[in-house]
């Protein structure tokens, strides 16, 4: 007779074993019929799991995240059992869930054209609109390898044959089709009803390129085709709004062959980099950072001893031999911090010290994950350290959440969210350590009344961290601003500090950035604005335009005398039609045209128009120039000093 805990705090007793349907059903009708899965006790199950004991049940529909993730999978399904009918000589892999969608890998002699996708997209929404019950048995593995092999899947036969001998299988059937699956499910296709193939690419089997290759299909998927619509919407702008392309149109940076994943600055790409790194420079005095610069290599020991070489290797640039000394570049700059230091005695009364640098960073990502400013090999980071005692953990916790918010807002980003990882299974650190680092850090979110979503697992390899999460101008989340606890690198790298009684005490370290990388955050942000970025933060605050050449001394003056007073202004004294400059700096998201005529030259005046095609009229250039220093102090308040 077991008795359920429902998430709204109620409980209901049944007479017998009860399946999650039939409590949803209980509830009514309409939940009845929304059910996608259950969450018993915290775990996902199908509708149809028996529940013989008390328990916790929450019942999940579209409307949760855990539904869409049941949607993805199921759709996944859909797709494998739709190919399958179109294509009976194709063999099954795998269909994961990923963010946004699925893929599912298929083995087949021509890879699928986009006329194919349409038609399995076609035959996938027939199969939806039958109303197929998901129904889940289990075999003996050896059992399941048989009747795979028999069914000439030979794929799904090797993944079955690496599973233990006594774990049995799982599968799911919809029609007269089956598929290897730990689960959930939805119970029935028609509960799958926005979907979407999107491309074909090649991938190989098990990610090994000795192996096959294979052709993935991408899909995605969604609780209702509003949700649907809004997301392939929500790509349209992606597209138009992609950092590439106004990099190239804006002359901002490029990438080449001969330098992959690291970036050609251009003169104007380098002006916004250079306002970035300004006002966080800015920022970090007011807060009492120190600034360093540590060394771009270092012995291969020192990463030894930190634990990066162990964690970190293969992703290292390093140079030398193993018969003399190897350096490596460094991919980070905490162990470097340190020893900056070590190079003094510290007391308590030094604590807290607030250490950072604009670290030059290298790491050897794999070629295909390079993407544009979003996924490079080379970056700088915004990167601190603070050293200081467990006693003031919460307080420069604090400090930095407070900052941190202070400089999203000034960048033009309000909708944050944040998360905090715990342990991962790979650590260094002693459990005791670890259960006083993620303690105190939950400790701080709390006393700072930020809600946040625990991720077990997602931690550093040296200790837990905080996750700040932006979600930009079309609905994109960005996981940009960090703060790690870490007790294990400053004991195993031999900080100290002389404590009030005297005892020799190792410091805390926490390592926070704001920004992340410099690369990311600046193409981060040309999307987020779609290239027009604010005055304080624009390459060209201002372009000024002579409408004859009768007005280029003059142009050439309005630029001089607004460049002494800091701002970033540019002439273009082109014998074109003035039409067609007020167009071409336009697309080039200049946030103001000074226009200047006769008229203008004679009053000591700019005709002001903004990118956006606003026409602000003719104003006197102190009028101006008062204008734009207003914009740019309203945000970015130190982005002129350097």
């Amino acid at each position: 007779m077991p008795i359920i805990s429902l998430p709204d705090g109620s409980q209901r007793s049944f007479d017998a074993p009860v399946s999650v349907a039939e409590v949803a059903a209980d509830i009514g009708p309409g939940l009845a019929k929304a059910a996608l899965a259950g969450k018993v006790d915290g775990r996902l199950v199908d509708t149809a799991y028996v529940i013989d004991a008390d328990a916790e049940l929450a019942i999940v529909t579209a409307k949760d995240d855990d539904g869409l993730e049941v949607i993805r999978h199921s759709t996944a399904h859909l797709l494998a059992q739709a190919v399958k009918q179109l294509h009976p000589e194709a063999q099954i892999t795998i269909g994961p869930v990923i963010e946004d969608g699925f893929y599912y890998d298929f083995a087949l002699e021509q890879p699928f054209t986009p006329e194919d996708l349409e038609r399995i997209e076609q035959r996938m929404a027939e199969l939806a609109k039958q109303d197929l019950s998901v129904e889940r048995s289990v075999m003996a593995r050896d059992e399941a390898v048989a009747y795979f092999k028999n069914e000439g899947e030979h794929y799904k036969a090797e993944i079955i044959a690496s599973i233990p001998e006594d774990e049995e299988i799982g599968l799911y059937g919809q029609g007269d089709w089956k598929d290897l699956c730990r689960g959930p499910h939805v119970p029935s296709t028609r509960h799958l009803q926005a979907f979407k193939l999107m491309k074909v690419a090649g991938a190989y089997w098990r990610g090994d390129s000795s192996n096959e290759m294979l052709c993935r299909v991408y899909g995605t998927a969604w609780g209702d085709k509003k949700a649907l619509k809004a997301y392939l919407h929500r790509l349209e702008e992606a597209e138009k709004r992609d950092h590439r392309r106004f990099g190239k149109a804006m002359d901002l940076f490029h990438f080449q062959e001969e330098a992959p994943g690291l970036v050609f600055w251009h003169d104007k790409g380098w002006r916004i980099y250079e306002a970035v790194r300004s006002y966080v420079r800015a920022r970090q005095r007011e807060h009492g950072y120190q600034e360093v610069n540590t060394p771009q290599i270092v012995d291969r020991s020192l990463w030894e001893r930190s634990g990066h070489w162990d964690k970190f290797r293969e992703n290292m640039f390093t140079t030398g031999d193993e018969e003399h000394r190897v350096y490596a570049v460094k991919p980070m700059n905490c162990p470097c911090h340190i020893q900056i230091y070590n190079k003094n005695l510290h007391s308590y009364r030094d604590l807290p010290l607030r250490m950072a640098e604009f670290g030059s960073c290298h790491r050897n990502e794999p070629s295909g994950t390079l993407h544009g400013l979003m996924r490079v090999r080379g970056f700088v980071q915004d990167d601190a350290h603070i050293f200081c005692t467990e006693e003031q953990i919460q307080s420069e916790v604090a400090a930095f959440i407070e900052m941190l918010h202070s400089v999203y807002e000034d960048f033009g980003f309000t909708d944050i969210s944040t998360k905090l990882s715990t342990r991962p299974a790979q650590r260094v650190g002693s459990d005791a350590q670890w259960d006083k680092a993620e303690a105190a850090l939950q400790v701080s979110l709390e006393a700072a009344g930020l809600p946040f979503e625990i991720q077990p697992g997602e931690g550093a390899f040296y200790g837990p961290k905080i996750e700040f999460n932006l979600r930009d101008s079309i609905g994109r989340v960005w996981q940009l601003g960090t703060i790690q606890l870490d007790f294990s690198m400053p004991e195993r790298l031999d900080a100290t500090y002389i404590a009030e009684d005297g005892s020799k005490q190792t410091p805390v370290m926490l390592h926070r950035a704001i920004l992340g990388s410099f690369e990311r955050f600046i193409g981060i942000l040309i999307e987020h604005h779609a290239g027009s970025l604010p005055a304080w933060l624009a390459p060209l605050q201002a372009v000024v335009l002579n409408i004859t050449d009768k007005q280029a001394d003059y142009a050439k003056s309005v630029v001089e005398a607004l460049e002494k007073q800091g701002f970033r202004v540019e002439s273009d004294l082109r014998n074109e039609k003035i039409g067609f400059k007020i167009r071409e700096h336009t697309i080039q998201r200049v946030p103001y045209l000074l226009v200047v005529g006769d008229r203008e030259a004679d009053n000591n005046c700019v005709a002001v128009r903004t990118r956006t095609g606003e026409d602000l009229g003719s104003m006197p250039l102190t009028e101006f120039a008062e204008r734009l220093q207003a914009e740019v102090a309203s945000r970015g308040r130190s982005a002129m000093e350097d």
